[in-house]
């Protein structure tokens, strides 16, 4: 019998500098990488409503959404189910982050592009090689 497959929805939340803010997960999938914080889509809620939810839930933020950035998909990375999740461009409107859900997450910072913390999650990953094609260094 197949599994179905999981929508979940992220956002890569850039600062002024261009750097990047990742979140280290806790739990699987790909648990003790680093990554863009986000989560599961409940039925009925639209992704980007899900993705200002789930970054205020799990860093305290209120963000503004610029874009889609990419389509990030992740397949057993720890809890055998396979992840399809839009990726949003994104950027804070008010808030300082913090880790609001410690059970989940072991920390968050900014990160330079060329000075990321590893090992990064599969959405990451994704979202990177996007930027990079997008910079034209990809």
């Amino acid at each position: 019998m197949s599994k179905p497959v999981e929508a979940g929805c992220g956002a890569a939340i850039t600062d002024t500098e261009g750097r990047i803010l990742l979140i280290q997960r806790l739990k699987e999938p790909e648990a003790g990488a680093w990554g863009l914080p986000g989560g599961k889509v409940d039925f009925g809620e639209r992704a980007e409503d899900t993705a200002r939810r789930e970054i205020h839930e799990e860093l305290g933020v209120e963000i503004e959404l610029t874009g889609l950035a990419c389509i990030a998909e992740t397949i057993d990375a720890g809890d055998g189910r396979h992840w399809v999740a839009p990726v949003y461009s994104a950027r804070i409107l008010a808030g300082t982050p913090q880790v609001m859900e410690p059970e989940k997450h072991g920390g968050w910072g900014w990160f330079a592009l060329d000075a990321l913390p590893a090992p990064l999650t599969s959405p990451a990953k994704d979202w990177l090689k996007s930027a990079l094609k997008q910079a034209g260094k990809g």
